[in-house]
């Protein structure tokens, strides 16, 4: 008994740990807590574990998110000036109001009509993913290799995949590359439809009622406006932290040569990095609530690159089938492949921020790589997968990790999406 006792005194200190762990991270490094708006990390050092002996790549699958990018929605930027200007025509600003108003009026005016655009850090990502992909894997891209491009029809993934594909093409100018962008590919590129719409809907509300008390709004509100009963009575508090938080998360997609972060305490940044934590493991992760059916919202996607990758062995020719689009399509299909521990379940929505963390998956130029092998003479295809350019693990059993049996594999997702 006192054995069990201690154990779980272990676990419980653990999970302490853990928790203050990334606190502290998030302490002395606040764009951590940006979760979707995170820039994409310094990849240029990542060391790969050498094939098996004869194995040598000649095809890559890959799914990559768009770039940094501006926020999506000029309300985002406006409604928070509005509410400042409102408190300033009444004089309720405090000091900080009146320095936070101004520095939000230059990242409003920067983002004029930009809304949802690729930056020059988003086109700098894809440059050097391509780069190093190249570099990594240099017998897919030789030669007069064919190189597949498609993209959603949005411009920031337009763009994405027009650097990546600019960047191959100077490496190497005999690369045949075909790029393409077409409501004809949305049924994978980014599938929707009305029953996940349901689903999804669901699982908003849940997390809305679950996370309504999570954030303590109105300290930071009277941190920025004076006067308690107009900061109550007469604004939308939640509103204006989170779209002032969004806008201080997504200033690294820039060249400011300020920040805001300076106007949340670290608590409040744990408290709202958790939340949102929580709103994509819900929407998009394995959820005990939801994860059952959420992640095959991109069960045509994974289709689609089985059906690419058979293509590519069957053609026996250096290849590359190269997609750009979104961070919804990323992180379930992170979940759906089961890409080392991205589909892991939390023991309790309480302590997932212990356990799960979606800015690991889906910063900024998120993407997920499936580099094909073959033998020099066997005709044995063996597979390993890069997250975000780093090497992860497969949902079957190997001798030789990161390597995978590629039909071993491929038989256990189509029958996982039958």
């Amino acid at each position: 008994m006192r054995t069990i006792s201690l154990l779980i005194v272990l676990l419980f200190a653990t999970q302490i740990t853990s928790a203050q762990g990334f606190k502290e991270q998030l302490n002395r490094n606040p764009k951590l807590s940006a979760h979707t708006y995170l820039a994409y990390p310094n990849r240029n050092s990542v060391i790969y574990t050498p094939a098996p002996n004869g194995y040598t790549p000649f095809h890559i699958e890959h799914y990559g998110r768009h770039g940094s990018r501006w926020l999506t929605s000029p309300k985002q930027y406006n409604q928070p000036i509005e509410v400042l200007e409102k408190a300033k025509k009444y004089g309720f600003l405090t000091k900080k109001g009146e320095d936070a108003l101004r520095r939000l009026k230059i990242v409003q005016k920067a983002a004029d009509k930009r809304e949802g655009e690729l930056s020059p850090l988003g086109a700098e990502q894809h440059r050097g993913i391509a780069q190093r992909m190249f570099r990594n894997f240099p017998e897919v891209f030789a030669d007069s290799a064919k190189i597949d491009a498609r993209a959603t029809i949005v411009i920031r993934c337009i763009l994405s995949m027009e650097n990546a594909c600019q960047e191959l093409k100077a490496l190497n100018p005999k690369l045949q590359i075909s790029h393409d962008a077409s409501n004809a590919d949305m049924y994978y590129m980014n599938f929707y439809d009305d029953t996940y719409k349901v689903l999804h809907d669901s699982a908003r509300t849940y997390f809305k009622r679950l996370t309504v008390n999570d954030v303590p709004y109105s300290a930071f509100i009277n941190r920025l406006i004076s006067n308690k009963e107009f900061a109550r009575d007469s604004i939308d508090a939640i509103t204006t932290m989170e779209h002032i938080f969004d806008i201080a998360s997504n200033m690294q997609s820039h060249n400011f040569n300020f920040d805001l972060y300076d106007l949340f305490s670290h608590d409040e940044i744990y408290a709202l990095w958790n939340k949102w934590n929580k709103f994509w493991y819900l929407g998009y992760g394995n959820s005990a609530e939801y994860g059952h059916i959420h992640p095959y919202i991109q069960r045509n996607l994974l289709n689609n690159i089985i059906e690419s990758a058979d293509k590519a062995i069957a053609i026996n020719k250096n290849s590359a089938s190269l997609r750009f689009g979104h961070e919804v399509c990323v992180l379930p299909l992170a979940v759906l492949l089961e890409l080392g521990d991205c589909n892991k379940q939390a023991s309790s929505l309480n302590n997932l921020n212990n356990e799960w963390h979606a800015h690991d998956i889906f910063p900024m130029a998120c993407n997920i790589q499936l580099i094909f092998y073959r033998h020099e003479s066997t005709s044995d295809i063996i597979v390993k997968a890069l997250l975000n350019e780093e090497e992860i693990s497969l949902p079957i059993e190997t001798n030789n990790y990161p390597y995978y049996n590629w039909n071993t594999l491929r038989n256990y997702y189509l029958n996982k999406l039958k």
